[in-house]
């Protein structure tokens, strides 16, 4: 582990006890424990193109099949994939965000 997760790389501050947290609530990519290790990464900050519901853009997303388009562009994927090279992990099943 030890790489760069997404929301270090987008300072988007919406990783458990980020600096917008209190106001915008944490990131599904930042709170799904399932996917830590994959790509390298803390808990989905490496893989969060996989994840639904993400906050990327300043809005909700859906899921893989919706964003991917946005997501294969993003800044995000392009670090991961470059990094990990042949071991990349595209894509893993991640259910959808459900807020308690």
């Amino acid at each position: 582990m030890g790489r760069t997760n997404c929301w270090e790389i987008k300072k988007c501050g919406r990783e458990p006890s980020g600096s917008k947290v209190q106001d915008l609530g944490v990131c599904p990519a930042g709170s799904d424990t399932s996917s830590t290790g994959l790509n390298g990464g803390k808990n989905a900050g490496r893989i969060c193109w996989a994840v639904a519901g993400t906050f990327c853009g300043g809005k909700v997303q859906g899921d893989f099949a919706q964003k991917s388009a946005s997501c294969l562009s993003c800044d995000v994927f392009k670090q991961v994939k470059k990094e990990e090279g042949s071991e990349f992990i595209m894509i893993k099943s991640i259910p959808a965000f459900r807020p308690a």
